[in-house]
């Protein structure tokens, strides 16, 4: 080989790896395509004996958020409790060490309530990295861009300024769609969702009168359009991410505590918790193909996670702990199983997908993995992960979705923030 193609092998080699280390990330809610897929390989195909080898565990305050990885650092959002002063903090930490590298911190009002664990204290959405910058959205309407590398703040608005936003009521994840950052705000009048210019923080257009959501908005590619996806309060609809124009909507009222799935997208299938749409090819219209019953609570598989759509079949969580697997085309359920997690009321099942298997983690803090098919739940190893924290009347739950990245799983409750390999032995 001469020295020119080797320097060029070289070259392109370095870039494979590039590109290779970028796709590792996660930089917001449900991974880089906001799918929850995991498409690195040299994972573990059974969990050791003796469990898990933690790479390292960081004490963390309270929240619902779930981490993101971006070139080497580990971001999450919690909360720091003085009562009676509250505050929102936004953490940065080395992802070798878990060691922290900056943390700023937005004091702001918390009802006497709110400070027992049971209300659910803690900010809810999962902040987005991008271009070196962190977006980030507080649970009662405060919204921030920061400096990734010190956390230094870029601009920062009051949404509560303009609008009405309910106290703690904000919980979606933001999204980025080019130059915008689209928001789920419930604010009125007329802001349920908010798209500003991501660069200054300045309002582009607003959207719809719903009252608020806890679901994360997803952007889809259907009828020739892109089409972003909202589930309201009273609602899903489809709206036009650079304008805020409404494409269809249905109308499906829920509660704040029920709408928390985010929605999923496989060809020209869209489910909304247990509501499944046929995207139209050709124009930006939808049919809804299950259930036939207009009623809410028919038109919900779990209140907790959200679905996973594979092939022609969905699989999930249902409100009471049970999984099951449905056809997707006629939401017939081909069989369930209650040996993931205990029946209870806000029992959750988080799905991953990973090559051939899928990695469940349960509300009992167990990450699980399993081969999911229509024949049937085919589990090959479990190991305990993180302790339940979440306050649910008697009971302890670990509700907060982990995230995949560098071969290792990231997980957080209300105590602590960890760390923990999945990678093969070689």
């Amino acid at each position: 080989m001469n020295r020119r193609i080797f320097f060029q092998t070289a070259a392109a080699f370095a870039m494979l790896l590039f590109l290779s280390a970028r796709a590792a990330d996660w930089p917001q809610w449900r991974g880089p395509n906001r799918d929850n897929a995991w498409n690195e390989t040299g994972i573990l195909r059974k969990f050791p004996d003796k469990g898990l080898k933690f790479r390292w565990r960081t004490p963390v305050g309270p929240g619902w958020s779930s981490p993101v990885v971006v070139q080497g650092r580990v971001y999450l959002t919690d909360m720091r409790l003085d009562q009676p002063k509250a505050w929102e903090r936004i953490l940065c930490f080395k992802e070798s060490t878990g060691k922290l590298l900056w943390s700023r911190e937005y004091e702001l009002v918390y009802p006497d309530f709110a400070f027992n664990p049971e209300q659910g204290g803690g900010p809810a959405a999962t902040l987005i990295v991008e271009a070196g910058k962190v977006y980030w959205q507080g649970r009662s309407g405060q919204v921030d861009c920061l400096d990734a590398r010190s956390g230094e703040v870029i601009w920062e608005i009051h949404l509560d300024t303009k609008y009405t936003v309910g106290i703690l009521s904000v919980r979606g994840s933001p999204l980025i769609e080019g130059n915008l950052l689209i928001l789920i705000a419930g604010a009125s009048p007329g802001g349920c969702v908010i798209a500003l210019d991501k660069g200054t923080g300045k309002e582009v257009w607003k959207a719809l009168d719903d009252p608020k959501s806890s679901s994360s908005p997803l952007i889809v590619v259907a009828g020739g359009k892109r089409q972003l996806i909202v589930w309201t309060g009273s609602s899903v609809t489809s709206l036009n991410p650079a304008t805020g124009e409404t494409y269809w909507r249905e109308m499906m009222a829920t509660s704040g505590n029920d709408s928390i799935p985010t929605p999923v997208i496989q060809k020209n299938r869209l489910l909304v918790s247990g509501l499944m749409f046929e995207l139209n090819a050709d124009t930006p219209t939808a049919k809804m193909l299950w259930p036939d019953s207009m009623a809410p609570s028919k038109r919900l598989l779990s209140n907790t996670s959200s679905p996973l759509l594979q092939g022609d079949y969905v699989y999930s969580a249902k409100s009471s702990g049970e999984f099951v697997c449905l056809e997707a085309g006629t939401g017939k359920q081909v069989w369930g199983t209650t040996n993931v997690t205990a029946l209870k009321f806000g029992a959750s099942i988080h799905l991953t997908p990973n090559g051939d298997v899928t990695f469940l983690f349960t509300d009992e803090g167990n990450l699980i993995m399993a081969r999911l098919a229509p024949d049937g739940y085919h589990e090959l190893s479990r190991v305990h992960l993180l302790k339940p924290t979440s306050y649910l009347m008697n009971l302890r739950l670990a509700w907060v979705p982990p995230i995949y990245v560098n071969r290792c799983v990231f997980a957080r409750n209300d105590e602590e923030l960890i760390c923990a390999s999945l990678a093969a032995k070689r």
